[in-house]
């Protein structure tokens, strides 16, 4: 009888112990499994920026052109020029050399590029050889007087080569005018000389003209024996004062 009880009981842990498990294994069954999180979307690509100038020297008052290209980005700017489009060219004549700046920016950040244009000044024009001075300074160079023999007023063979010379000069300078002085040496008188010197003024004046320079660019003056440009009584000094003398006039 006693062994019957224990049996009894034992079975009865057993079931107790069967159900337990029974009802922990169907809660287990209708438990739900929760669903993985989706993965993280990829970064954003960077943007990417160039810009050039072509050519990258030009001088003052010229102009050149920038090329700009970028990518990935959704506001592109121009230091100095202002919002562009993505990718473009424009023509740029800044007035010293510039350095253009671009920045380019998106969602995945920013990027710069940078170029230079070089701006050179024009070279001064080179000095002209018309002014007062420079046509003084080459009238004195190649304009020659002319010279006479004692008692003369006609111009020499020997003397034709520096008409021709003078009138050549004078034809490639139209602006320059000329006053001519008759001289004469120390022998005879004042009065004579006077008309002597004027003779030979108006003899040169004459040769020029007939070798194609204007009348009215030459005016003709007689200083006679009063201005020497040799002091000393000698034929080689009166040689040198017996001329007519070429004076620039602008």
């Amino acid at each position: 009888m006693k062994d019957r009880t224990l049996t009894a009981r034992t079975l009865k842990s057993l079931a107790t112990v069967a159900a337990l498990s029974a009802v922990m294994l169907l809660g287990a069954c209708h438990k739900k499994t929760a669903p993985a999180p989706p993965p993280p979307p990829p970064p954003a690509p960077a943007p990417t920026a160039s810009i050039s100038v072509s050519p990258d020297t030009i001088q003052a008052g010229g102009s050149a052109t920038l090329t700009w290209q970028t990518s990935n980005a959704t506001d592109v700017s121009i230091e100095g020029i202002g919002a562009v489009q993505a990718s473009g060219s424009q023509p740029v004549n800044p007035s010293d050399s510039k350095t253009y700046h671009l920045t380019a920016k998106g969602p995945g950040g920013t990027q710069d590029a940078t170029t230079r244009l070089t701006v050179t000044q024009a070279p001064p024009p080179p000095p002209t050889t018309t002014s007062s001075a420079s046509e003084a300074d080459l009238f004195a160079q190649n304009i020659k007087d002319v010279y006479f023999d004692y008692d003369k007023a006609s111009v020499r063979a020997d003397q034709q080569a520096a008409i021709q010379a003078d009138a050549q000069f004078l034809g490639q300078h139209s602006g320059i005018n000329i006053t001519i002085e008759g001289h004469c040496d120390e022998r005879g008188s004042t009065e004579y000389n006077l008309a002597l010197g004027d003779s030979r003024a108006t003899a040169v004046k004459d040769a020029l003209v007939s070798a194609g320079v204007s009348a009215g660019r030459i005016k003709t003056i007689s200083y006679g024996k009063e201005k020497p440009f040799c002091m000393e009584s000698n034929e080689s000094c009166y040689q040198q004062n017996r001329r007519g003398h070429l004076v620039y006039q602008r």
